[in-house]
């Protein structure tokens, strides 16, 4: 069974103004690879407390797909919480939460 649960308990901690790769989260999930959190979170039942937005690629890139409006929504509600981009990359190094 994949712990989607666990992948959703993780996402819903991710705190405004910060994000969380798909690659750490697999990781701390318990799960092979970070697609399973991808799945997860196109199948995101509740987006307003578990913000999916929050979640980008391993080198800070943001996914394509995102499920809730596409690469440019997820953009605007990242910069609306305060995050900055260096075109469709977030900086890691500042904006990454380290649970």
């Amino acid at each position: 069974m994949i712990p989607f649960n666990k992948i959703y308990s993780i996402v819903a901690k991710i705190p405004k103004g910060k994000v969380m790769t798909y690659k750490q989260i697999a990781k701390m999930a318990g799960v092979k690879t970070p697609r399973i959190v991808g799945f997860a979170l196109h199948k995101n039942y509740d987006p307003k407390n578990i913000p999916c937005h929050r979640v980008v690629k391993s080198n800070g890139y943001l996914a394509d797909g995102y499920a809730f409006g596409g690469l440019k929504r997820q953009k605007e509600i990242l910069q609306s919480e305060g995050i900055m981009f260096n075109e469709n990359f977030v900086n890691l190094d500042n904006f990454q939460f380290k649970n």
